[in-house]
């Protein structure tokens, strides 16, 4: 069965990012919840920042879970990428990234890799493929003892050069062996870079492994003009049972773009 959730960020530095809540994460909830979500999609500065305990009581209060947790954060308030060629570096950056898993096990929940995959030197690529292989492999295993997968997520050319095209990740991490990783695939960085995005997911298959289920112009789903019923079709041929999350800009507010969002899923999924 397919779930809905809603992205919350708390991270000052992408106050001006595709997150459809900014700061209250305990308003958050409540409000997703009351709107008929299933879950929340957290973004946090780093781990220590949020005490699962509190976040555990306040989901449960208002009856839902926790979607996923962003490790965004590392790239965007720290600067760490998977990929530094730096050994030091590179390693706290895994380290950071470890603490997200940490905390998203508690929920059950599991960590996204997006931004902080990074780039690599121009003529460096077989080193930067490398060097995110290794860190995949290293925290996927990390993710393991919570009974969740990793999930990566592949970037339109404008923000990575690493893994741009769906297909292309999914082959390299079958090709590879990189054991419990799954992509999350995000319709918005698709519509860029897919020629059919329905054939894509299909590709992907069973390594499909989060959804971010938003519109062309990164609003809403039902703002743009994506064709969501091929994808939808898709979804469902490949057996997909998770989330379909909403990073969508909170525009005109947070209110109407979660609104929208869980009004298109419903339409769309029957959930």
């Amino acid at each position: 069965m397919i779930r809905t959730a809603v992205t919350v960020s708390l991270v000052p530095q992408a106050r001006r990012g595709p997150f459809v809540y900014h700061g209250d994460l305990a308003g958050s909830i409540v409000t997703a919840a009351r709107l008929g979500f299933d879950a929340v999609e957290i973004f946090p500065p780093d781990a220590a920042a949020i005490d699962a305990a509190d976040v555990r009581r306040m989901t449960a209060d208002a009856g839902i879970g926790v979607a996923a947790v962003g490790s965004g954060a590392g790239f965007v308030a720290h600067g760490l990428t998977l990929i530094d060629v730096d050994v030091a570096a590179r390693r706290r950056a895994v380290d950071f990234v470890k603490g997200i898993i940490d905390l998203g096990g508690a929920f059950s929940a599991p960590a996204i890799i997006g931004s902080m995959q990074g780039r690599h030197a121009e003529g460096e690529r077989d080193r930067g493929v490398g060097l995110l292989a290794e860190s995949l492999a290293e925290l996927g295993g990390h993710a393991k003892q919570y009974g969740v997968p990793l999930l990566y997520e592949p970037l339109n050319r404008y923000e990575t050069n690493m893994f741009n095209r769906q297909a292309e990740a999914a082959n390299w991490v079958r090709a590879r062996g990189i054991g419990n990783v799954k992509l999350l695939c995000d319709l918005f960085h698709m519509n860029i870079e897919e020629a059919d995005l329905a054939a894509s997911l299909r590709v992907v298959g069973e390594l499909v492994g989060h959804v971010h289920f938003v519109d062309s112009n990164r609003l809403a789903a039902g703002h743009g003009h994506i064709d969501f019923s091929p994808i939808v079709r898709a979804l469902r041929d490949v057996n997909y049972q998770g989330y379909v999350s909403a990073e969508c800009f909170p525009l005109p507010d947070s209110e109407a773009a979660a609104a929208a969002s869980i009004e298109t899923y419903r339409r769309l999924f029957h959930c």
